[in-house]
């Protein structure tokens, strides 16, 4: 097979915000907000495993 005849490697070049659309924008903010109620999920998961244990060995910290 040729060179020319392979897929072309995309590189993914993060857009800077003044080059994002408004839709891109609330885009963007939609899912940076979807991370971080996962993110916040995860704490919440986290405490309450912390806490379970907490309880069942007796740890105050």
């Amino acid at each position: 097979m040729a060179a020319f005849d392979e897929e072309p490697i995309l590189v993914n070049t993060p857009q800077t915000l003044e080059q994002m659309s408004v839709q891109e924008l609330h885009d963007r903010i939609e899912t940076l907000k979807a991370g971080i109620a996962a993110c916040e999920a995860e704490i919440e998961k986290k405490k309450a495993q912390k806490s379970a244990a907490d309880a069942l060995f007796g740890g105050d910290n």
